[in-house]
């Protein structure tokens, strides 16, 4: 394994998790377990050979764990080990400082784990002020649950027991509808989501994740 030979606590966390696609992975693990099927599908620019060897350094390093689920699934995950559970509020802050860019990809594809993730940093607490509500959120074929108390947000895998409405769409609409201002009605009219429920508490916690405001550039201007 490469080594910055530093002896700074920083330069060793970037000894372990630095090596590129390393912390991806780790992002890929923040939600839960997944096999190495689905690892894949949300590192799609990652090769297999590549993110095997991730996954055998973030094992030895003691950040990712392996295990057999019991029958009848018998399939092996890939989890966080406790320590690597630790990065998740790292990752989130990540999210928030890099979505500053002035050069940040909106365009570029992002996965369902990612996009969670990323309405979690990008949350306005402000915008959920008095606002108390539960959804359920179905991006493709999974379900999360999204609760709304006292401005925080709790936004994990799972099915609320009584929500005030369900919302079903993929990753790119909701990114849209949540980071890139597209209107709600836009995307039922076009058939790209569905809403059973309340449609107006819908629409506003669509509302409740914005992008911050971009860093100022330091490049300097072309003549």
């Amino acid at each position: 394994m490469r080594t910055y030979g530093d002896g700074c606590p920083a330069a060793h966390a970037l000894d372990l998790i630095g090596e590129r696609w390393s912390l991806l992975i780790v992002r890929e693990l923040v939600l839960g377990p997944k096999r190495f099927t689905d690892l894949r599908g949300g590192l799609g620019g990652a090769s297999a050979n590549v993110i095997s060897q991730r996954l055998r350094d973030l094992e030895a390093n003691g950040v990712v764990t392996k295990r057999t689920l019991p029958p009848p699934a018998a399939s092996k995950v890939y989890e966080l080990t406790e320590w690597g559970r630790e990065l998740e509020p790292l990752i989130v802050r990540l999210i928030r400082w890099g979505a500053r860019s002035a050069d940040m990809p909106l365009d570029a594809p992002i996965g369902t784990d990612a996009l969670i993730l990323a309405l979690r940093g990008l949350f306005i607490p402000a915008a959920a002020q008095g606002f108390d509500a539960a959804f359920e959120l179905w991006v493709g074929d999974r379900p999360f649950v999204a609760e709304l108390l006292d401005s925080q947000l709790l936004l994990a895998p799972g099915r609320p027991e009584h929500p005030h409405a369900v919302i079903r769409t993929d990753a790119e609409t909701l990114k849209r509808l949540t980071l890139g201002g597209r209107s709600l009605d836009v995307s039922l009219h076009a058939g790209r989501i569905t809403v059973q429920g309340d449609q107006a508490m819908a629409e506003r916690f669509l509302g409740m994740f914005r992008l911050p405001e971009p860093a100022a550039s330091s490049r300097l201007e072309e003549v």
